[in-house]
């Protein structure tokens, strides 16, 4: 990280920590949203206490829909971002 070189060792792990705990709440959220997505989109009987056949399809096939285009934009994301470290500074002002 551009930057950290300038922090004493304690700040360096203080900010750290910091990163890690919001790189895991970000997780949680994105979790939580995927749960709650999926359950709201796929299960439709309340009659039984696991899921019926269909209710299983239609969730594993949220999931992995749901992982699939959050790798994509995770992909297109560091592209973007590659894209603006190759033009330099001076080109973040003209988009």
């Amino acid at each position: 990280m551009a930057g950290m070189e300038m922090l004493t060792p304690a700040e360096q792990r203080e900010l750290q920590g910091r990163m890690e705990r919001k790189q895991m709440k970000d997780f949680m959220n994105m979790y939580s949203n995927l749960v709650q997505r999926c359950f709201n989109d796929c299960v439709t009987d309340f009659t039984s206490k696991s899921l019926l056949g269909k209710e299983e399809g239609c969730v594993m096939r949220c999931v992995d829909k749901f992982l699939k285009s959050s790798e994509r934009l995770g992909e297109r994301f560091q592209e973007q971002n590659a894209q603006m470290a190759n033009q330099g500074p001076s080109s973040i002002g003209n988009r």
